[in-house]
Order: structure tokens, then C-alpha cells, then sequence
């Protein structure tokens, strides 16, 4: 005789999930995509074609003179001070051509030939080098509270050498003469003795292309025509 076993009644299976759940789940699906948002990207580095160097480095390597004309073409945010630096050498350049070829002969309407132009001298930092004033500057130093010293600057201007000047005022007022350096480290002929008044004849008599409205004596400091 068979038994029937009675299977007690089955519930439906429910899953029940709190609000709370459901946006921690949220929450954590949108950090996953920050996560894969923010995933770090190749970093582009520029070498030096010339160096081999990265072309931030070049300025630290050892042929950064020759990778300059390099960096100005392919990397000028990098350096732009070699940019300012091209251009100025650049106006130097054409400054430069523009003068010598404004020292080169031309010939005049009438068919004079016009002088030739000198050629403009530059000091460090690209300023134009004034020309020397001609003219003679004449005065007596004391040394030692006794010995007088005629010093004489400025004959060079005029096309006198200096050293053939000395040898002429040695021998004329009987003493010594020497061509030595000023105080600006420009020559000058010192002659022992106070001879500053004497001079001034000797010297228009001795050299006529020093006119005597171009020699001036230093008198307490000042500059004093010899006129």
C-alpha cells in the first residue's frame, strides 16, 4: 500500500532591495567610470633633431649654440628668447650691409668722386661708438707737491704720431717726453716741466693741421680755449 507524502505549499521567491542599495550601486558604477575616464594618456615628448636630447634639455647640453637655429623652427614656444635673439642679430645684419655699402665710392653728378664714408663702430650691447672730438687738450699736473708735468692729449686726432711728437717737444724745450697712458687708457704725451703756455705756438708752428681754435687748456677743472 503506497503512502502520499504532501509537499508543504512554496512561497514565490522575492528579493527585496532598499533605496539605499540601490544608489550605493549607482554610486559605485559611476566611480568605475571616472576611474576608467581618468585612465592616464601617452605623454608626447619633442627631441632635438640636432642634440638627440628632449628639446626642453637642449639649453643643458653640450651643443645648445648648434641646436638654437633647430629649436627657433620646431619648438619656439619653448625658447622664445631665441626668437628676440635671432631677430636682433637679424637688424645688426642688415644694418651692417646698409653701412658698408654707404662707404663705398659714389660718383656725384658733376662726376666728383664723394669721400668715403668711415665705417660706425659699435661698443658691447650693439651702442654706436661716438666719435672723438678734435681737439687738444693741454694741462699741468703737479706731482709730489714740486714736479710739473705738461700733459698733452688729442694729436692723434689730427693725424700727428704720437711718438715722433714726443721726440720733436723733448727736443725743443730740452727735457723729457714720453707717450704713455691716461687715466681713460687713451695715449697722451707727458713732457717734464711746465711748459703749457709755451706749447701752444710750437705746436700750431710744428703741425698746421692743428688749428689754435682747437687746443684748450684745463684750467681748476674747467676747459679754457688757448684762443
Amino acid at each position: 500500500m503506497r503512502s502520499l507524502c504532501v509537499l508543504p505549499e512554496q512561497k514565490p521567491l522575492t528579493l527585496e532591495i532598499k533605496t539605499a542599495d540601490i544608489f550605493q550601486i549607482a554610486n559605485f558604477t559611476n566611480f568605475q567610470s571616472a576611474v576608467m575616464a581618468e585612465k592616464p594618456q601617452p605623454v608626447r615628448v619633442l627631441y632635438c633633431g640636432v642634440c638627440g636630447l628632449p628639446a626642453e634639455y637642449c639649453e643643458f647640453g653640450p651643443d645648445f649654440e648648434k641646436c638654437k637655429p633647430w629649436l627657433i623652427q620646431n619648438a619656439p614656444q619653448l625658447y622664445p628668447d631665441l626668437i628676440q635673439e635671432s631677430n636682433s642679430n637679424a637688424a645688426d645684419r642688415v644694418s651692417d650691409q646698409l653701412q658698408s655699402s654707404s662707404i663705398t665710392d659714389v660718383t656725384g653728378p658733376s662726376g666728383s668722386s664723394v669721400p668715403k664714408q668711415e665705417p660706425v663702430k659699435r661698443l658691447p650691447g650693439g651702442k654706436i661708438k661716438k666719435k672723438d672730438k678734435q681737439e687738444v687738450i693741454i694741462e699741468k699736473v703737479t706731482r709730489n707737491k714740486r714736479k710739473s708735468i705738461t700733459t698733452i692729449k688729442g694729436l692723434e686726432l689730427f693725424g700727428v704720431k704720437l711718438s715722433e711728437a714726443s721726440k720733436k717737444l723733448g727736443k725743443k724745450f730740452a727735457t723729457g717726453a714720453s707717450v704713455v697712458k691716461g687715466p681713460t687708457e687713451k695715449d697722451q704725451i707727458d713732457v717734464q716741466g711746465d711748459i703749457a703756455y709755451d706749447i701752444v705756438e710750437f705746436i700750431t708752428d710744428t703741425w698746421h693741421d692743428v688749428p689754435e681754435s682747437a687746443i684748450y687748456f684745463i684750467e681748476d677743472g674747467k676747459k679754457v680755449p688757448a684762443v
